[in-house]
């Protein structure tokens, strides 16, 4: 069952705008943008991880910033606490979609908390302009049938406070 973006606040700790809160989730806005500076290494045990290194982009004096083709990696300014009946996902706005760019991101598991961080794909060959806190995704919550046995304890539980 997805759960109302008006009941998905408690959610998050910052302070939402009334207009962030939709229907069916939460718009995430955008506090960095980051360019990837090097190449990651996945395999299947995490023994050989490496996370692509990356560098903030400055947004101009009137906070925007012109991205060209390409990937790039955001850090949202929400912090996110999901809790360990549920799960979220994430959807690019439709505005972002339809200006040639995408947001990708997994699965918001359950117990996971943090200043998340997606892909932002631009895709358009004209780029793309972003105003500093940008809506460019929204976060859908989606009530688990029972709590989950554990929650998540990975790397990335509480990143980028």
């Amino acid at each position: 069952m997805v759960i109302p973006g008006s009941k998905s606040i408690s959610f998050v700790t910052e302070t939402l705008g009334e207009s962030q809160v939709q229907p069916c989730g939460i718009d995430m806005t955008l506090k960095e943008v980051h360019s990837l500076s090097d190449a990651g290494e996945i395999d299947f045990d995490n023994s050989k991880r490496k996370i692509s290194k990356s560098f903030a982009l400055a947004f101009d004096s009137s906070g925007k910033l012109l991205l060209k083709p390409g990937c790039y990696k955001i850090i949202y300014n929400e912090y996110v606490s999901v809790p360990i009946d549920a799960c979220a996902f994430g959807f690019p706005r439709s505005s972002l979609l339809r200006c040639g760019a995408d947001v990708r991101c997994a699965v918001w598991d359950p117990g996971y908390h943090g200043r998340s961080e997606s892909l932002l794909v631009v895709n358009s060959p004209h780029g793309i302009t972003l105003h500093k806190n940008a809506k460019v995704m929204q976060l859908v919550f989606v009530r688990l049938e029972s709590a989950a046995h554990k929650g998540y304890a990975g790397q990335y539980k509480g990143e980028n406070k």
